[in-house]
């Protein structure tokens, strides 16, 4: 670096003050890149977590750790009270942040991502149908009837911060659009999860509380109408919106997904008029800028700033503001804590050949692994034959195949769902999530192989 560029550098520098960390923090990502990263990082802190819950299960401290996760917490006021055990304040209650989440991207996807062009949507969404009933169906073959029948929705998931960790390490053997169809496919399988879970796995529904949860819902929906932008009274009363649908019967992580559903996704100030606003206060600041006195001192710059401020969050839609502050504590928080609740599987090392012989076992792993692979690589193969889609630019068949074999990394999603249809059945339980464990480690190290191998340009397939 020259002696002039080295000057112009502390130039820039001049009057910027860097926390220690700070810098590592400073580099700017686009929305879908910042998506991407969070997902890549979730997935491996998921990985660990899934790891350290296995050894506590099988361990010196497996008693303490399930004397933990079954311990009941309560909050009261007067006679009102609410008691569950941790693991189900995790279930219920925490998991409604990681539905809020999917709400969120859902929606994003619907108005401006892959999903609010039909034609680009059509191969993803596609793609996931196939890929939610064809293991369905594997499970529901083997499994026919009595309590283990319960589990045909588990195989349907698939674990979208795994699946695209694992794809996103293969970022430069594989093209861009692989991952955004991926992303697409994985969001829409998620929508098809949260339908099942609503209408397949609700057991006793209270009308009272059904009525009630839907005039909350429909009061957040005035809120939207009403232009409130703040995010607080979306908040409050999507707390109660969780409570009522809890009394209801209905599953109360879905109040996650009916919030996202009812925040507000379109800004209050379209660019152009936020980028005069801004230059006008900018100049406005530069005015009234007194060298070397602090700007809390300088009540005119502070004026200033604070109506940037507050115009930075109208000409920002209230759905990208929640994304960005709640998408990286569900990633590295609330996720890591449902697998570290619900990853800890007792093994029984004696008896390895029966446990892998168990219907519930072989129907998840079968359906995850084969039926994702059938489901998703044959409708593609369909829809491209009959020219209802075309492949992602520069992806090619071969490519989707492989993405339909990380598909089949089910675990957070899949064991959610083992939880709900074998809540009562604790043996059934731990086979499910046996073969959800088996069959996402078999799936995400096919996936990788096979986008490996086929990863650089080859011949037409």
């Amino acid at each position: 670096m020259s002696k002039q560029e080295n000057t112009s550098e502390n130039i820039h520098r001049e009057g910027v003050f860097n926390a220690p960390w700070e810098k590592s923090f400073n580099k700017i990502l686009t929305p879908f890149e910042e998506f991407i990263h969070r997902q890549t990082t979730s997935g491996m802190l998921l990985m660990g977590m899934a790891v350290i819950a296995l050894l506590l299960a099988n361990g010196p401290l497996a008693v303490a750790y399930e004397h933990l996760i079954h311990t009941y917490v309560s909050f009261k006021a007067g006679d009102w009270k609410l008691e569950m055990s941790l693991h189900h304040w995790i279930n219920d209650g925490l998991m409604a942040l990681f539905f809020f989440v999917v709400g969120l991207e859902l929606k994003r996807e619907i108005l401006v991502g892959e999903l609010a062009k039909i034609r680009n949507a059509i191969l993803p969404i596609g793609a996931a149908i196939g890929g939610m009933v064809v293991p369905a169906l594997i499970y529901f073959a083997i499994n026919p009837d009595g309590d283990a029948a319960r589990g045909w929705g588990i195989p349907m998931a698939t674990d979208i911060a795994f699946a695209i960790g694992a794809l996103a390490l293969l970022a430069g053997r594989v093209p861009n659009a692989l991952i955004t169809f991926l992303v697409a496919l994985a969001i829409v399988d998620d929508l098809g999860a949260v339908m099942v879970i609503a209408v397949f796995y609700t057991e006793t529904i209270s009308i009272v509380w059904l009525l009630i949860a839907g005039g909350l819902f429909a009061l957040l929906l005035a809120f939207n109408m009403g232009g409130i932008r703040k995010t607080l009274p979306y908040l409050i009363v999507a707390v109660f919106l969780w409570y009522a649908l809890m009394q209801s019967g209905v599953h109360a992580t879905l109040a996650g997904i009916l919030g996202a559903l009812s925040v507000p996704a379109i800004p209050k100030y379209k660019p152009e008029l936020f980028s005069n606003h801004a230059r006008d206060l900018l100049q406005r600041f530069d005015a009234n800028h007194e060298p070397g006195k602090s700007i809390m001192n300088n009540d005119k710059l502070r004026s200033v700033v604070q109506t940037l401020g507050h115009d930075l969050r109208r000409v920002e839609a209230p759905l990208q503001r929640l994304e960005h502050v709640w998408h990286m504590p569900v990633a590295y928080l609330v996720i890591p804590i449902f697998a570290l609740v619900n990853a800890g599987i007792p093994m029984k090392f004696g008896s390895l050949s029966e446990t892998f012989s168990h219907p519930v076992l072989l129907g998840v792993t079968l359906g995850l692994v084969l039926g994702k692979f059938i489901g998703i690589t044959g409708v593609c193969w369909l829809m491209l034959k009959l020219n209802i889609a075309a492949l992602p630019k520069d992806t090619r068949f071969t490519q989707i195949a492989g993405v339909s074999l990380l598909a089949g990394i089910g675990f957070t999603m899949s064991i959610f769902v083992a939880q709900l249809g074998f809540k009562d059945h604790e043996d059934l339980l731990l086979m499910a999530k046996t073969g959800i464990l088996a069959a996402s480690l078999l799936a995400g190290i096919a996936g990788f192989i096979w986008l490996y191998l086929v990863g650089k340009p080859t011949a037409e397939d």
